[in-house]
């Protein structure tokens, strides 16, 4: 039992499905919380009619000097303990924001890479001294900024904590995708890969296994996102021996329901911190085949909810394809697995649990 509730202000843009999940359950489980947001965001409306919205904001960059005022009114005005940031911008607003008052200041990182002792950005947001907690999605995060140094300074590990972004199986029971369109023949395996159009997603690696692939195994694959205008990728996608195999979707408001309609998922990155499409496509009782990178080993065990193959390893990825593709049977048990894991080890129940905890050690060495 938490004996003095700290009062909260999280401050973010447009918030995703999960993010909104985990401020309402903070709310709904007693947290005094106060939220500062962007009001084109898709969940704005929820967020709103719970009554705790304070500052409708969309900051425009890390140094808004509108979006830094309306942030220090609302701590003076709820008088708030503890302020959570959930993206660098408004990170970087809220610590200027927070100046000469009594705060304690929390960061969500759900990425690993661009922070650096020699990078300024870096000291007005991450390596920022009045900091008090960097709130890691995934261990493979929390790791990568305990490794940061530079000559004698280094983060203290009380000052990194890892607390997953929990989900709730419920949101992923809608109908499966219509993917007619894309001509898949009856006896085709497909895996879906969604992503955006960015170095280090490993979509070189991706279409490259394709050319492992036997002429008599029907493994297909689904593109999702905005990859058809990456002139580089689609020559590659034209010169593989299984180019017919290979469809792009374009960008889709319904990926979590395209995965679903698939047969398996693929994510075949170089870096990540915990991604929400494997995430989802486990919900959605498919099995995944994902690298060693970032996180994605935290969700998935190799040979029990999918495969995980080493990092820019094409032939790695087109064996585990074929060992998804020839066993059907072994495929949908993976599956089904994958979604007992994220209704037993993600939840937003313990996203919940494990955030007031944190708020509340914050609150006790703030009153030190």
């Amino acid at each position: 039992m938490i004996a003095q509730e700290p009062r909260i202000l999280i401050v973010t843009d447009k918030c995703d499905l999960s993010e909104t999940q985990w401020i309402l359950g903070l709310h709904e489980a007693g947290a005094r919380v106060a939220v500062a947001c962007n009001p084109a965001g898709r969940y704005f409306g929820d967020l709103d009619a719970a009554g705790i919205v304070r500052a409708r904001i969309a900051l425009t960059g890390r140094f808004d000097k509108t979006g830094t005022r309306q942030i220090q009114q609302v701590i003076d005005d709820e008088r708030i303990d503890v302020m959570h940031c959930f993206n660098p911008r408004a990170l970087a607003c809220g610590l200027r924001a927070a100046r000469g008052r009594k705060v304690a200041i929390a960061a969500y990182r759900g990425v690993i890479g661009n922070i650096d002792y020699l990078n300024p950005e870096s000291w007005i947001t991450f390596l920022h001294p009045r900091l008090n907690r960097i709130v890691c999605v995934s261990d493979a995060v929390k790791r990568y900024f305990l490794g940061l140094s530079f000559l004698w300074m280094r983060l203290p590990e009380r000052k990194v904590v890892r607390i997953y972004k929990g989900h709730k199986l419920e949101w992923y029971e809608g109908p499966p995708a219509d993917l007619s369109a894309f001509g898949f023949p009856q006896d085709a395996f497909v895996f879906c890969c969604t992503g955006r159009d960015r170095p280090g997603k490993g979509f070189r690696t991706l279409i490259e296994a394709m050319d492992h692939i036997p002429d008599d195994m029907p493994v297909y694959l689904l593109l999702v996102g905005k990859l058809d205008e990456n002139a580089e990728l689609t020559d590659r996608i034209r010169a593989s021996r299984h180019a017919d195999r290979i469809k792009l979707a374009g960008f889709r408001t319904d990926a979590p329901q395209v995965a679903a309609a698939c047969d398996a998922m693929v994510l075949p990155s170089e870096s990540e911190g915990l991604p929400r499409v494997v995430i989802e496509a486990m919900a959605y009782e498919r099995p995944v085949v994902v690298t060693e990178a970032g996180g994605m080993p935290e969700l998935v065990d190799d040979g029990v909810e999918g495969y995980v193959v080493p990092v820019r390893n094409a032939k790695a990825l087109a064996d585990a394809f074929i060992r998804l593709a020839s066993d059907r049977d072994a495929a949908t048990a993976m599956g089904q697995r994958g979604r007992e894991r994220i209704g037993r080890e993600f939840t937003n129940e313990a996203t919940v649990r494990e955030t007031r905890v944190l708020y509340q050690d914050m609150l006790d060495e703030l009153s030190l």
